[in-house]
C-alpha cells in the first residue's frame, strides 16, 4: 500500500488566528510612525488614526467575508483566482507574497536598528549582518518544525510586545498636556491622505490570518472574529499611543525614537529601555508571523502548478511546507541585507493597496459565482462596502509619489516575469514538448 501523502494539520484556534493578525498589524511601524504622522497632521494626528481606522475597517470587513468562504491555504491569492482567473490570481498572490517578503525584510532592518540602541556595532556592518541573519534564521527554523511551534511563538511574542505598550499608554495618559492634542480638528485633505498612506503600513498585516486557514480549527467561523477584533483593538491602542506620544514629547516630529523618548520623559530611563525592548520583541513577533504566512503563499502557488512542485511538499514528520519556508526565509534575508527599511516599506505599502483592492472587488464576484457557499460572515448593503473599500484604495493610490508608483510597478513586473518564466519552463519540460 502506498504511503499516505502528508497533509497540513489543523491546530490553530481563534486565539491563534487573532494573535497572527495582531502580530501582523502591531509591528515596527507604530514605534516610529507617531513622529512622521505628527509632522504631517500636527495636533490633529489622533484624528488621522481614527479616520484611517474607519476606512481600513471597510477593507478588513471584505477580507472577513472572503475568508469565511474558504478553508484552503492561500488567502487573497485564492480569492482573486476564484473570482478573476488564474493569471489575475497569480499577480494578486505575487503582490501579497511580495508584501510579506519586503515587510519581513524591512522589519529585520528595524530589528537591527533597535539593537543599535543597545550596541551601535549591531546596526552596521558585520553586526547588522549577524543580527538580521540570526533573527530570520532562528524564526525560519522554528517554522520548519511545524505550525504548532510557529503559532506558539507568535502567541508568546504578541503578548510580550503588547504588555509594554499598554503600560506606556496606562502611565503616559496621566502626563499628557491637553494643549498638544486636538481630537475635534481635522488636518487638511492632502495631509490626511499622506498620513493615511503611512498608516496603511501601520494598520496592515491583519490579512496574515487569512492565509493559514488550512491549519486553523474552524477558519470560516473564527477568521471574521479574529480580523474584526484585531482592527478594533489596534485602532484604540494606536490612537492612545499617538495621544501619549504627542502629549508628552516636545519635538515629536523630529524624534527618531518617539515612543522610547516619550517613555523616557514619563518614566525615566527604565521607561526608555522598556519601549526599546518592546520594539525588539515587536519586530521579532512581526517577522515570526511573516515567516509563518509567506511560505504558505508559495505553497499555494506550487499546489496550483504556478511555481515548482517542490514548494508544495509537506514534511512527513513536522507537517510544514519546509521547502517553501526555506526559500521564503532565504529571499527575505537577501532582501534585508541588500535594501534599507524605507525602500522595502514603500514596496510593501503599495503592494498592500493593490491586493486589498482585488480582495474587495472579489467579494461581489464570489457572491455570484459561489451561490452554494454559505459564508459565516456576510457584509450588509450588497456591493456598497466592497466598492467603497475599492474607492478608498484608489484614493490612497492616487496620492503615491513617482518613486512609490515605480516601486509598485516593479513589483508587478517581477510577478509577470516569474509567471511567464515558469509557464515557459513548464511547457519546455512537458511530455508533449519533449516529444
Amino acid at each position: 500500500m502506498a504511503a499516505e501523502t502528508p497533509r497540513l494539520v489543523r491546530v490553530v484556534g481563534l486565539a491563534g488566528l487573532t494573535a497572527i493578525a495582531l502580530n501582523g498589524v502591531v509591528g515596527s511601524g507604530i514605534f516610529v510612525l507617531p513622529a512622521r504622522v505628527y509632522a504631517l497632521a500636527g495636533a490633529a494626528s489622533p484624528v488621522a488614526y481614527i479616520v484611517a481606522a474607519v476606512l481600513i475597517a471597510l477593507v478588513v470587513a471584505c477580507f472577513a467575508e472572503a475568508g469565511s468562504r474558504s478553508d484552503e491555504t492561500g488567502g487573497p491569492y485564492l480569492y482573486a483566482r476564484a473570482a478573476f482567473g488564474e493569471f489575475a490570481g497569480f499577480l494578486v498572490g505575487w503582490m501579497f507574497m511580495l508584501t510579506r517578503l519586503t515587510a519581513g525584510a524591512a522589519i529585520a532592518n528595524a530589528f537591527a536598528a533597535y539593537l543599535g540602541e543597545i550596541d551601535p556595532a549591531l546596526a552596521t556592518g558585520p553586526g547588522r549582518f549577524a543580527a538580521i541573519t540570526l533573527a530570520i534564521g532562528a524564526l525560519a527554523v522554528i517554522n520548519l518544525f511545524g505550525v504548532r511551534r510557529a503559532a506558539s511563538t507568535v502567541n508568546f511574542l504578541t503578548v510580550a510586545k503588547l504588555v509594554p505598550l499598554v503600560i506606556f499608554v496606562g502611565v503616559g495618559l496621566f502626563f499628557v498636556e491637553p494643549g498638544r492634542v486636538a481630537l475635534l480638528a481635522l488636518p487638511d485633505v492632502d495631509s490626511l491622505r499622506q498620513a493615511a498612506l503611512l498608516l496603511v503600513f501601520a494598520y496592515g498585516g491583519f490579512e496574515n490570518a487569512n492565509v493559514p486557514t488550512e491549519e486553523a480549527l474552524d477558519p470560516r467561523r473564527h477568521l471574521p472574529v479574529a480580523l474584526l477584533t484585531t482592527i478594533g483593538a489596534v485602532a484604540v491602542l494606536y490612537v492612545l499611543i499617538q495621544v501619549v506620544a504627542q502629549g508628552t514629547l516636545p519635538g515629536l516630529a523630529t524624534s527618531a525614537t518617539p515612543l522610547a523618548s516619550a517613555a523616557r520623559n514619563v518614566m525615566g530611563a527604565p521607561g526608555g529601555w522598556m519601549l526599546t525592548a518592546a520594539a525588539l520583541l515587536s519586530t521579532l513577533g512581526s517577522i515570526s508571523a511573516l515567516v509563518l504566512v509567506g511560505p504558505r503563499i508559495l505553497f499555494a502557488f506550487a499546489r496550483h502548478g504556478q511555481l515548482p512542485a517542490a514548494l508544495a511538499v509537506i514534511h512527513p514528520r513536522y507537517r510544514s511546507p519546509h521547502w517553501a519556508v526555506a526559500v521564503f526565509a532565504l529571499l527575505t534575508w537577501a532582501a534585508a541585507l541588500v535594501a534599507g527599511f524605507a525602500a522595502l516599506a514603500t514596496v510593501a505599502a503599495v503592494s498592500r493597496l493593490l491586493f486589498s483592492a482585488s480582495t474587495c472587488l472579489a467579494v461581489p464576484v464570489l457572491r455570484r459565482r459561489q451561490r452554494d457557499v454559505q459564508p459565516s460572515f456576510l457584509l450588509p448593503g450588497g456591493p456598497a462596502i466592497p466598492l467603497l473599500a475599492v474607492a478608498l484604495s484608489a484614493w490612497l493610490l492616487s496620492g503615491l509619489t513617482r518613486e512609490q508608483a515605480i516601486a509598485g510597478g516593479l513589483g508587478l513586473l517581477s510577478g509577470l516575469v516569474v509567471y511567464a518564466g515558469h509557464r515557459l519552463l513548464r511547457g519546455s519540460t512537458s511530455p508533449q514538448a519533449r516529444g
